[in-house]
């Protein structure tokens, strides 16, 4: 039977592609339809539509409120019916937000299972993803299958909204190690470094990392074309802000580094890679 795939953004579109290149049929929608140009996929003419067409749906969205719109309206995944549909959602979510996306599918019928994964669109299209889930062990003995056809690793948090919490602390690590990598760098070239020697010293001693491996061209280059854009980590590092509130837990550095890539969005650099925040950081004095 067909999958479902809703959201055809960078990361959503890479993992569309490993899926149908590993032998899966696809329907999918987005609310751009063009950017499904391209695929070898039927496109569906709405959520609804989609689901209605489908037994496992995945979505990857930008944030909570995309997931919710696909969700809840006039046309969205619960205007259809959802007795033993499952959605596995990519998007990182806030984690509140999951919490209710689980009751939204449980009183239809359906399942959700959270599926946010580590990694960017190189990996997703190398099915060399690291996938965290939460949600029905059923449901997730289902889905299992296709999530290991994009991942090379997957860490089963059964309990709802173990695996977005945990994305957050991941994406705590990701943002702010991006911010160290990028001062680093900044900070070597202040003192006589060429950038090509701080980076090629960060690789092989305390910098040495997946981050900076997979950021060393862009830096290099100055090439901030989009794999992770600077948008997402903001919207993550605010969603990690109000998890260490809710815990009653400061986060010195997710601070830190959200004030920086807001900086970066102030600037109109929102849809440029995260990586990017190299330039914000270089030209603070």
């Amino acid at each position: 039977m067909a999958v479902g795939f809703i959201g055809l953004g960078n990361l959503g579109k890479a993992i569309a592609q490993r899926l149908i290149s590993e032998g899966e049929e696809l329907v999918v929608w987005n609310r751009s339809r063009q950017k499904a140009e391209g695929l070898k996929a039927r496109i569906a003419e709405s959520p609804a539509d989609l689901i209605s067409k489908v037994s496992i749906c995945f979505t990857c969205l930008a944030d909570s409120n995309a997931v919710k719109a696909v969700l809840e309206d006039e046309k969205g995944i619960l205007r259809s019916d959802c007795a033993g549909k499952i959605v596995a959602d990519i998007t990182t979510n806030h984690f509140d937000a999951v919490m209710s996306f689980h009751r939204m599918l449980q009183e239809r019928g359906g399942s959700y299972l959270e599926t946010p994964v580590s990694g960017s669109v190189v990996p997703a299209l190398q099915g060399k993803l690291v996938l965290m889930a939460s949600g029905e062990s059923k449901s997730f003995e289902i889905v299992r299958p296709l999530l290991e056809k994009i991942s090379r690793q997957i860490f089963y948090l059964e309990r709802p909204s173990l695996a977005t919490k945990m994305k957050l602390v991941n994406n705590l690590v990701l943002g702010s190690f991006m911010v160290s990598l990028a001062e680093a760098l900044a900070f070597g070239e202040d003192v006589g470094i060429s950038k090509q020697t701080v980076l090629d010293v960060l690789s092989a001693g305390a910098g040495n990392s997946l981050i900076l491996t997979a950021k060393k061209e862009k830096l290099l280059r100055d090439d901030f074309s989009p794999q992770f854009s600077i948008a997402m980590i903001a919207k993550d590092l605010g969603y990690i802000e109000d998890l260490g509130k809710a815990q009653n837990r400061p986060l010195y550095t997710a601070i830190v580094a959200r004030e920086l890539f807001e900086k970066a969005m102030a600037a109109k650099m929102e849809t440029l890679d995260f990586s990017a925040v190299y330039k914000v950081i270089k030209e603070l004095k």
